[in-house]
Parts: C-alpha cells; structure tokens; sequence
C-alpha cells in the first residue's frame, strides 16, 4: 500500500523529487558512503595495506583514549562548554524574536535585524581576530577602560578561567540574532485573532506573550532543543583551535582538539576515527533521550 502512495506521489510530483535530488546525492555521497571508513577505528589502520589489509584491534583505541592521561580533563571541558552554552545560548534567540515580534516600528526592526544578523555572516577566524584586539592586554578596548578606572590590566586571552566565558558569549554575539529567525517564522503563524481575543477579555502585553506567543512556539522551540542535544559532545573545533594557547590550554583542550593533536598531526588516524565514533554515539544518545524526554512532557519530537 505505500509503495503504491509512494508512485502515485512520484507520478504527481516528479518535478519536487527532481529538486531535492542533489540534496539526496550530497547525503549519500559525502555522509552514507564514508560510513564505510568508519571501521578503522576497529583496527590499525596502515595506509600501505589498505582498510581491509589493516589488523584487526577490536576496542584497543577507545580503550587507550578512556586510560589517557587527559580524559578528565578532555570531557570536561568538552561537557562545561557545551552545557554552558546551552544554558546561555539557547533561550537567547528566543528572548530576541519575542521582542522583536513586539516591535511595530518597522524601520527600527529592521535596523536591529540587520545588526543582530550581521555577526553570523563573520568567518571563525575574523571573529577570533576581533577578540584578540578586543582584549588585547596593551592596547585593547575593554583593557583601556578597565585601566582607565585605575585597574590592572587583564590577560583573557591566556587566562583558563576566561576561556568558557569568552567562548560562549562571543558564540551567543555571533548567533542570537540568525538564530532568531526561525522563532520569528514560528510566530508569525500563530493566528492574530488569539491575541485579538485575548486584549478584550483585558490580558497585558506580557500575559499575551506568555500564554500565547510561548505556548504557539513551544513545539519549534522542544525541536530545536532536541537538535541542541544531540550536538552536547560536538564542540567546534575551529574556534576552540584559535582560540587556544598553551597558557589556557587546560580549560581550552576538548576532544576535538585532542583528536587533531594526537590523531591527525601524529597520523594515528584509527585513534582519532574511534574517539569521533565515540563522541557520534555519545551524542546519538543524548537525541535519543532528548527526544523521547520531549515526547512525553510535550508530545513533540522527531520520532
């Protein structure tokens, strides 16, 4: 019966499927045939013999990574920084398309919608660059004020206990305002006539967002949570990199970084395969349960 459906949509809507066709191809191409790699991270790998020629090891890699030296230190790191960008991250494109879904003057929304977006369009490497002269302990913005009030000047860049803090905020600067998006397409679907009726029974701006505006998004907002959790274990490793020297590199040094370090500089590529096959499952399991969390409190979910 539903391959008949399926025909019959086929023959119906051949020229959708014609559209999404690349987008079929790119995920076969560059996500489902790599997969095959994958089961280097089960043997020692030798790029002479091949994958299959490769010994055969069996869990020896993910059981040399959980007896390294760095393991604590490497999750968490990889777990504080990702927690606490979930923390602070997540409701702030919230907080900005309810406010903005409030405004009515339409030149100042979109002059603060163009400010709010801009930051996202700013490659890694330029945003990393403006925090270096930002902070910079000599001749950097925030250090002249603090030394203009009589302080001492601050080395954040080098300082561990500024990294997680400089991280998170400058990701939040970079992508509130693009996140924002989809919550401001979230509500513009909630029907006006709820907060017509809401205004004659005498509900305030505030109590109309809350029980209306909140509740109308409520599923966009458990979806992109879910998303968000299955991502816990996957810090970016570009930021982290340049962001990263050897003064901070006790709170700066994730798993990504590690496995570029030791597996990739030191082509142990079965070692860094099998701890980013380990940090793939671990995350498929936090969706998982995020998934089925938000199932049973909200009755949203992927599946």
């Amino acid at each position: 019966m539903r391959v008949k459906t399926f025909k019959k949509s086929l023959r119906h809507n051949w020229d959708l499927y014609l559209i999404f066709l690349p987008v079929i191809i790119y995920y076969v191409v560059f996500h489902y045939v790599p997969m095959y790699g994958v089961q280097i991270a089960f043997k020692d790998f030798n790029s002479a013999l091949g994958i299959w020629g490769s010994k055969w090891v069996g869990l020896d890699h993910i059981t040399r990574f959980f007896n390294g030296y760095f393991i604590g230190r490497l999750i968490r790191n990889t777990l504080g920084i990702s927690f606490y960008s979930l923390a602070v991250g997540f409701f702030t494109p919230i907080l900005l398309a309810v406010l903005l879904n409030e405004v009515r003057h339409s030149a100042f929304k979109r002059t603060v919608q163009t400010v709010t977006y801009a930051p996202h369009f700013l490659s890694t490497v330029v945003m990393v660059g403006m925090l270096v002269a930002i902070l910079s302990p000599n001749n950097g913005l925030i250090n002249n004020f603090i030394k203009l009030f009589g302080g001492k000047p601050i080395n954040f860049m080098t300082d561990p206990d500024w990294f997680k803090t400089l991280y998170v905020f400058s990701g939040v600067w970079q992508a509130t305002g693009y996140g924002s998006i989809i919550y401001l397409a979230a509500l513009s679907g909630i029907s006006p006539e709820l907060h017509e009726s809401a205004q004659i029974d005498g509900a305030s701006r505030l109590r109309r967002i809350w029980h209306i505006n909140l509740p109308g998004i409520l599923p966009t907002i458990m979806i992109m949570f879910i998303l968000a959790c299955g991502n816990l274990m996957s810090v970016g490793f570009e930021k982290v990199f340049l962001m990263q020297n050897a003064a901070n590199q006790p709170a700066s040094d994730v798993i990504s970084t590690y496995v570029y370090r030791v597996g990739i500089q030191g082509a142990q590529y079965s070692f860094s395969a099998a701890v980013g096959l380990f940090n793939s499952i671990v995350n498929f399991i936090m969706l998982t349960v995020a998934n089925q969390l938000s199932k049973r409190i909200t009755e949203t979910s992927f599946w």
